[in-house]
């Protein structure tokens, strides 16, 4: 099975985000990681997604989804 490509959208300081991640790499899941406060584009993909909390989790497959929610990064595994 090919690697799903897996956007995580973030921010420093972000406990979620940051729970996000470790959950993501304890399961040996490869993401690309986005910090809206370093790039005006990705805030600007967030923004589009309809959200305005982080972090926003995309992925191929499955609707967008934000916050930290281990019942849904599961299913990316």
């Amino acid at each position: 099975m090919a690697e799903q490509m897996i956007t995580v959208y973030s921010k420093p300081a972000c406990m979620q985000c940051n729970f996000t991640k470790k959950y993501l790499d304890q399961k040996g899941l490869v993401y690309e990681v986005k910090d809206i406060m370093e790039s005006e584009e990705a805030l600007e993909e967030v923004r589009k997604l309809g959200f305005q909390s982080l972090p926003v989790i995309l992925a191929e497959g499955m609707a967008a989804f934000n916050g930290f929610r281990p019942d849904l990064l599961d299913q990316l595994a």
